[in-house]
């Protein structure tokens, strides 16, 4: 067991950094457009765009979750009160 986990920790750690760093492709979009705008625009863009590409996990899981959610939410405040 333990030469498995040791073997898969040296696999995952052989291959190339450049493979894990390629970006996303809608904040390479925005570096590429907004190369010619000062820093604070530039910052508020990127900004945004990985704010936008993170909420939609969460909202899918809301939504996947939510009879799962509103029951504890229902037996949480059932019991506090």
């Amino acid at each position: 067991m333990k030469a498995k986990l040791l073997g898969l920790f040296i696999a995952l750690f052989s291959f190339s950094q450049e493979l894990f760093a390629q970006g996303c492709s809608q904040c390479k979009l925005l570096a590429e457009q907004n190369a010619g705008l000062d820093e604070n625009s530039f910052g508020s863009n990127i900004n945004g765009g990985i704010l936008y590409l993170m909420i939609i996990p969460y909202l899918l899981l809301t939504f996947l979750f939510r009879k799962q959610i509103l029951g504890f939410l229902k037996s949480f405040f059932s019991k506090k009160a």
